[in-house]
């Protein structure tokens, strides 16, 4: 494929025509006049050899290859876009714009607040959305990375991309604060025999494989897509979860639980900024990366240790 033959302004027409599935709608999404995209479509059909709209009665479907077009080119519009929105300079203080990051619920608790309120007095024109990490991070990571701004995640969990580090944490169980068979401390038995509420695909988690590796296998009984309701849902119940300690120490406090250290010697937590290459040398991003990383120090300058049994 000889990319500087293609007109890349096929790519917002394509878009346009598999997400409206008309000609007139899509024209008047992007500003062409109906014979403009019509021909526009004549050009997307040769190339792709293929009718990627076709008229079933009275309306246009998308045939298999518009199918699969339809998500790749969503992400190569988000790609360009993003591309031709770098910056060589980058004023904080002026500029006006939204930075899009991808972070758990525990990321944005524990460091998401902290970096907006830094972002709120040095950018006020500078807007962050903070979207929830999903579970299929790991399947498509490139895909994820190139429509957004940031992904907030430890590692151990996605790798092959640039990432700046952000601050360290550790791994804590949470069991109730009357839990009817713990007096003390956790042991590898309990890990192996008591129930677990675990946060989305437990097996993508470094520590959870690390329990794989003593030859233990939790027993899942409860799972959920916030870090934040694991103490709701250990509490009061025989349930243990595994959770970062400086979570902990926010959650604690306004939950019946009791914080308890693993039984083993658990894998440090080392939570990082990953970006897709595209943003590497864009100077809004720089200054991002440079602002997180800031904030990530100064956290990690605080102890993160909650009470422990």
């Amino acid at each position: 494929m000889n990319l500087a033959r293609l007109d890349l302004n096929l790519v917002v027409a394509l878009r346009a025509l598999l997400e409206e599935r008309n000609v007139t709608r899509a024209g008047e999404r992007v500003g062409l006049s109906q014979p403009a995209m019509s021909a526009a479509l004549s050009r997307l059909r040769r190339h792709f050899d293929d009718d990627l709209l076709a008229r079933v009665g009275g309306h246009y479907e998308l045939t298999a290859l518009g199918q699969v077009l339809l998500d790749r080119t969503s992400t190569a519009y988000d790609v360009l876009e993003r591309l031709f929105a770098s910056q060589a300079d980058f004023d904080p203080a002026e500029e006006s714009r939204e930075f899009r990051l991808v972070a758990s619920d525990y990321a944005v608790s524990v460091f998401g607040t902290e970096l907006a309120r830094v972002v709120h007095e040095e950018a006020p024109g500078i807007r962050l959305r903070f979207t929830q990490t999903p579970p299929t991070v790991v399947d498509d990571t490139a895909t994820l990375l190139s429509a957004v701004d940031g992904l907030l995640m430890p590692h151990g969990v996605i790798s092959d991309f640039p990432a700046t580090d952000l601050y360290d944490d550790r791994w804590v169980f949470l069991v109730a604060e009357n839990h009817p068979s713990l007096e003390g401390r956790l042991t590898l038995r309990d890990l192996a025999t008591l129930p677990w509420v675990t946060y989305q695909r437990t097996y993508d988690a470094p520590a959870v494989r690390q329990l794989g590796m003593l030859g233990i296998e939790p027993q899942v009984e409860v799972s959920v897509d916030s870090f934040q309701l694991l103490p709701l849902l250990v509490a009061g119940t025989r349930r243990i979860a595994l959770v970062q300690a400086r979570l902990a120490r926010l959650m604690a406090p306004i939950t019946a639980v009791r914080v308890v250290d693993p039984p083993y010697e658990a894998v440090p937590l080392q939570e990082a900024m990953w970006w897709h290459p595209v943003h590497t040398h864009d100077a809004a991003h720089i200054w991002l990366r440079e602002t997180a990383a800031g904030v990530g120090g100064r956290l990690t300058a605080v102890p993160d240790t909650p009470d422990l049994l």
